[in-house]
């Protein structure tokens, strides 16, 4: 094996999958000195997190940069001059399981650029996953980028190796995709999606029935979205993702500020990054949806087709809807808690248990771990020594906002006490 040449390779292709945000990015660059023990790198290794919370390291890299497409916010499209590369399948599976041994990681995420058509870069994305599971008896994580507009018989044989397999939508929206990517297909996309939702349904009735059944992708599906490329409001992005929720059965939406990368019409000007902010609200607002009973026309609407960057999505509607507040907390039901701001699920099911024994004031909740420097002006309890008064939103917003500032300087102050 020429090492050189893998090495090359490596940092190419697992700088190319950066972009993919299924997983963040490690950022270690500890090199070995003196003889020292071990050596953390930065190339192709990336963290995820398994269904029951574990933090496992992943080799994340592409199987090729090349690409016989060229939408406009790709930094691997065919007309971007970028040094390209390919592993070969058996590359692939020595390089995971040579980390493996020497516990880099605990699993592969393995992406590709298209070359000839879909269905030969699916085969081998397929073939490294086959080939690991069977020739290498390997049992660590395997997530897999399905390719759009691959064979439904390619995507069933990838779920029956593969632990995820995921799907990027890239674009939100059909018109964004249409201006951005011309040369795809909005049912490319979509036609492998309904064909792992129907397979993992399908393996799941049958493990019922029969136990010896094969698990078909445990772990689900995936996609990701590309925030800022074509000028889709947090509203157009939030109702997408709602629809792949509930019509694919996703396990996760992940959004991914553009990355300036050309200088086209059609994108956003170069040096005009989407705010990691912006990214963050996001997936404050996903969460909402998913476990705290909100609706999407409840955080956005055509009032406020953007959320705002001041405060985070459960505050700003609270803000926006001071009727339904204050909450007695010894009172009112799980989906009222669910919604003051500062009182997180965890500490919903807290106050239901102990409320069962005693009213509760402000130092159980605060024991509990509820955020008081906001749930304050939004609640009432079992004490007197204040309570929310007449303060409109705009009010109540800047005493919050100033309290998080002023925290923030004491917190500040500290760090350099620390030093003096």
């Amino acid at each position: 094996m020429d090492f050189d040449k893998i090495r090359e390779k490596l940092n190419i292709l697992a700088d190319a999958a950066k972009y993919d945000v299924s997983c963040a990015s490690s950022g270690s660059d500890r090199t070995n000195a003196n003889k020292g023990l071990g050596n953390a790198s930065h190339m192709g290794i990336c963290h995820s997190y398994t269904e029951d919370g574990r933090c496992i390291s992943l080799l994340k890299i592409l199987l090729t940069n090349h690409c016989i497409f060229d939408c406009a916010y790709c930094v691997t499209r065919k007309s971007n001059d970028v040094k390209r590369a390919a592993f070969k399948i058996q590359e692939v599976v020595d390089l995971t399981i040579n980390f493996y041994r020497r516990n880099y990681i605990e699993g592969l995420f393995l992406s590709s650029g298209i070359f000839k058509n879909a269905d030969y870069t699916m085969e081998r994305l397929v073939a490294v996953a086959k080939k690991l599971r069977e020739e290498e008896n390997f049992n660590g994580y395997i997530h897999l980028k399905s390719i759009p507009g691959a064979s439904d018989e390619l995507m069933y044989e990838a779920g029956l190796y593969a632990d995820r397999l995921s799907v990027n939508i890239e674009v939100p929206t059909v018109s964004g995709l249409k201006l951005l990517a011309p040369d795809k297909k909005h049912e490319d996309f979509t036609k492998p999606m309904l064909k792992v939702k129907n397979e993992i349904v399908r393996f799941q009735t049958e493990r019922k029935i029969i136990k010896s059944t094969p698990k078909y992708a445990p772990a689900g599906q995936s996609t990701q979205m590309i925030v800022g490329a074509s000028g889709e409001t947090d509203k157009d992005i939030m109702y997408s993702a709602t629809y792949y929720y509930k019509t694919y059965q996703m396990r996760r939406v992940y959004y991914s500020g553009y990355v300036p990368v050309a200088d086209d019409t059609r994108l956003p000007a170069l040096g005009s990054q989407v705010p990691m902010l912006r990214e963050n609200r996001l997936y404050q607002t996903d969460w909402l949806l998913r476990f705290y009973g909100f609706a999407v026309n409840e955080i956005l609407n055509k009032e406020h087709p953007n959320l705002d960057m001041d405060v985070d999505p459960k505050l700003s509607w609270a803000l926006r809807n001071l009727h339904h507040f204050p909450v007695d907390v010894n009172a009112a039901d799980k989906r009222l808690l669910a919604r003051i701001p500062g009182i997180g699920m965890l500490s919903v099911e807290k106050i239901m248990k102990a409320r069962k024994f005693r009213r509760l004031n402000w130092d159980h909740l605060k024991k509990i771990g509820v955020a008081l420097n906001r749930a304050q002006y939004f609640m009432v309890c079992d004490s007197r020594h204040w309570e929310r008064r007449d303060l409109d939103a705009e009010r109540i917003k800047g005493m919050i906002l100033q309290a998080s500032s002023g925290k923030f300087r004491n917190q500040y102050s500290n760090q350099l006490s620390l030093f003096n």
